[in-house]
């Protein structure tokens, strides 16, 4: 039972033979990152050799379209993130989009994918949530989480709701530390819970605790809270489905505890799975999570009946998963062509002009933004030089980061593309914002993050950087959309 509770990564685009020994003893789940990732017939092989080992290994990923990509890391996503969903305002192209993506999971025999974000995005300075969130308004989100966890469950996918109770209003990464929601318990009912509410009325099959404290709730860690696990998720919510928590190497609980305790402290709250990002080249590490578990049992800490449920709830999902099998076949019969590029053009935003402007030759295109979140992984490969050297070729690139100058902005005969991602929360962006619009005030700027105060002749808002939202915005400027 110890090892059924565990999903840790690995390195390598196959089993290591640590990982296919611990799937034939029992372990449960593991989760696959962009390091295990090459192309699509090499991840189903992937996922088929571990199943030769355990037939019911729930495998996941974290595929939430936008920059946060595993399947298609290599090529930015053919998705636009939740944000541009949530503008695009369709809650049936929310769907369509949810399960053309569970057609990609489908082809790789995975069971369970980390999304949707159902965060309530309240504070724009959100470091870590932003564009991975539908918006700002509660009642939004839930709509577009609940038509998201239709779409991936139609397709024969399981869901996960995340990160309960809420990680939209926070100003720290909880990759580097712990945040803290610093609001009362009724503002928690009326902004973040309604959408995991409504995701468990419509019967989301999982929900990822975020490494969140939350004053009002407890003085612990959500993701070792009992109050908010079992007695807020559990009784208060109902929820019956399989709790997981986000990856226990993230600084948040990390600084604070063990692996060993977080893991057999996250199951006493009343998590069903213990999520492991990262793990030893021969897999100690795993297995001292599960002697850890164990010992836990024997002394008392957990009790045994929790760890029983917690295992029964991994074993009950990966039966789950295997009921809906017809459901993934026609899925993979539905294809619906084009439908990314459709979603990612109909959240384009243009303030600024009341015309289109075409670039007429190959530009100068500046692109500014921040390192990028450990959950994000790395930058999004195909960018918007990129998608308009696709369609414009003889376009040059010129890539900006902090503590770096603008190249030579002076040809008035090339157009200027300024492209940032979220200029508002990097005073270094906004500043060499300013300095290109003053100098080329003809310039068209992009905004691939939370828009802010537009700069520039003609700003334009992608709410999102996925490869989607590259071209859509290429498109635009091209040919008028």
């Amino acid at each position: 039972m110890a090892l059924t509770v565990l999903q840790p990564g690995f390195a390598g685009t196959s089993p290591p033979v640590w990982l296919r020994r611990a799937l034939a003893e029992g372990l449960g789940g593991a989760v696959l990152f962009a390091r295990n990732i090459a192309d699509p017939d090499q991840t189903a092989a992937l996922v088929a050799a571990m199943r030769e080992e355990n037939p019911g290994v729930v495998v996941a990923v974290d595929e939430e379209g936008g920059a946060i990509t595993r399947l298609e890391a290599r090529t930015g996503s053919s998705w636009p993130g939740n944000l541009a969903l949530g503008v695009a305002g369709d809650v049936s192209l929310t769907e369509r989009v949810a399960r053309q993506m569970g057609r990609l999971l489908a082809a790789a025999d995975i069971t369970l994918n980390y999304a949707p974000v159902v965060d309530v995005n309240s504070n724009p300075r959100n470091p870590v949530i932003g564009v991975r969130s539908f918006g700002a308004d509660p009642g939004l989100v839930a709509r577009h989480g609940v038509a998201w966890i239709q779409g991936m469950q139609g397709a024969g996918v399981a869901a996960c709701a995340k990160h309960f109770p809420g990680h939209g209003d926070t100003m720290t990464d909880s990759h580097l530390a712990l945040p803290t929601v610093p609001v009362p318990r009724d503002v928690l009912a009326r902004r973040d819970l309604p959408p995991f509410h409504a995701a468990i009325d419509a019967g989301v099959r999982a929900v990822m605790c975020g490494h969140l404290l939350v004053p009002a709730l407890d003085d612990a860690p959500a993701t070792l809270s009992h109050a908010v696990l079992t007695g807020l998720l559990r009784e208060e919510l109902g929820f019956d489905g399989l709790v997981v928590t986000d990856a226990i190497e993230m600084r948040a609980v990390a600084a604070l505890r063990s692996p060993g305790d977080i893991a057999v402290g996250a199951l006493a709250a009343g998590a069903d799975a213990v999520c492991v990002g990262v793990s030893s080249p021969e897999g100690e590490s795993v297995y001292a999570l599960r002697d850890a578990v164990v010992q836990a049992v024997r002394e008392g800490s957990l009790a045994e009946e929790r760890l029983a449920e917690a295992a029964g709830r991994v074993l009950r999902l990966a039966g789950w998963y295997a009921r809906e099998a017809p459901a993934r076949a026609a899925a993979l019969r539905d294809t619906d062509e084009g439908l990314g590029l459709a979603a990612a053009t109909a959240a384009l935003r243009v303030i600024g002009t009341a015309g289109r402007p075409v670039l007429r030759g190959a530009p100068l295109v500046v692109e500014m933004s921040a390192r990028p979140t450990q959950a994000v992984g790395r930058a999004t490969p195909l960018g918007i030089g990129g998608a308009l050297a696709e369609v414009l070729p003889g376009t040059v690139r010129a890539e900006v980061a902090e503590g770096g100058a603008l190249p030579d902005l002076a040809d008035p005969g090339r157009p200027l593309v300024v492209a940032v991602h979220e200029a508002a929360r990097h005073g270094w962006i906004q500043r060499l914002l300013a300095e290109a619009v003053q100098a080329r005030p003809d310039a068209v700027v992009v905004e691939t993050g939370l828009p802010g105060t537009p700069a520039g002749a003609v700003y334009v808002a992608t709410h999102g950087n996925s490869a989607a939202s590259a071209r859509a915005a290429a498109q635009w400027l091209t040919d008028g959309g």
